[in-house]
């Protein structure tokens, strides 16, 4: 945030983490993202497993299909296939292995709009990874609070004042669809509009991930992975962090309600899913087996 731009990193923080743990890596290790659009890899060189988790997206690979929440073996030659399914709207693909590419401020993390970090994957691209290795392959329990659900948690404010009453229980009242104004910044959000009062002169400051932004035409957005440093509209509400990552599983055109917690109802929220997903980690140690080129 110092150098002003955002922490960034995956959309769905659950699917990456227990990715790369199926294949006994670290949690924040770097994994290729799939949004609805789908990718396509070949095996030029070499043999390695990969994961894939998060949503309900369909893998194809030398003729077999799987769902996502797998361990696959990929080898010389395969074209592996990721494809929107049933439901969910990003995935990760983990490597048992080390993705090369040029870092940027100690990341291989990707901002989508100025490119820096790893890169966007483009037709022809070619990814290598480094000493690969072998896994079984096996399922990846996905956890029923990774789905997306119809209703989200989050806390009133920090900016309310700027919200009379009727806009607030607009907000707590409604169901609102994602629109296809959808992208790694936010998305923003059609139902009742919401317009703030005396707010458009307030200074810029900085912003979260799940933070509900509202324009002075009154339609709100949700901040996202790559969400500007500083904004100065008037936030109305901020999504409970544990929450973001089934919700970016919602899909343009969803319906969504919000209902609110207070700030220690939230952390208590954070802690619990904290403790669960620390359950799931723990009892799930991924087994392990040249290099392995991608084009």
């Amino acid at each position: 945030m110092r150098f002003g731009v955002p922490a960034s990193g995956a959309m769905d923080r659950v699917a990456m983490m227990l990715a790369n743990r199926a294949l006994g890596k670290a949690p924040g290790a770097a994994v290729l993202e799939v949004s609805l659009g789908g990718l396509v890899l070949e095996v030029e060189q070499g043999a390695l497993s990969v994961a894939v988790a998060g949503g309900g997206f369909v893998i194809r690979c030398g003729g077999l299909s799987a769902g996502s929440w797998s361990v696959l073996t990929l080898r010389e030659g395969d074209r592996l296939e990721v494809r929107r399914g049933p439901w969910g709207a990003w995935c990760a693909l983990a490597v048992a292995g080390d993705v090369q590419g040029e870092g940027w401020l100690g990341s291989l993390s990707t901002h989508a709009l100025s490119g820096l970090g790893g890169g966007a994957l483009v037709a022809g691209r070619r990814l290598v990874i480094r000493a690969p290795r072998l896994v079984p392959e096996r399922a990846i329990a996905c956890p029923v609070w990774a789905r997306p659900r119809g209703e989200v948690a989050l806390v009133i404010g920090p900016q309310e004042r700027f919200f009379p009453g009727d806009r607030l229980e607009a907000l707590l009242g409604s169901r609102f669809r994602l629109t296809d104004a959808y992208d790694r910044m936010g998305v923003r959000l059609r139902g009742p509009a919401m317009p703030p009062e005396g707010a458009l002169a307030i200074p810029s400051e900085p912003v979260l991930r799940g933070s509900v932004q509202v324009a002075g035409d009154g339609v709100a957005t949700v901040l996202l992975a790559d969400h500007q440093t500083t904004g100065g509209y008037p936030k109305i509400a901020t999504l409970v962090g544990s929450e973001l990552d089934a919700f970016v599983q919602l899909r343009p055109h969803a319906a969504v309600a919000f209902r609110a917690v207070t700030p220690e109802e939230a952390i208590a929220m954070v802690r619990l899913r904290a403790a669960a997903l620390a359950r799931i980690m723990d009892g799930d140690q991924g087994r392990t087996g040249g290099g392995a080129a991608w084009g």
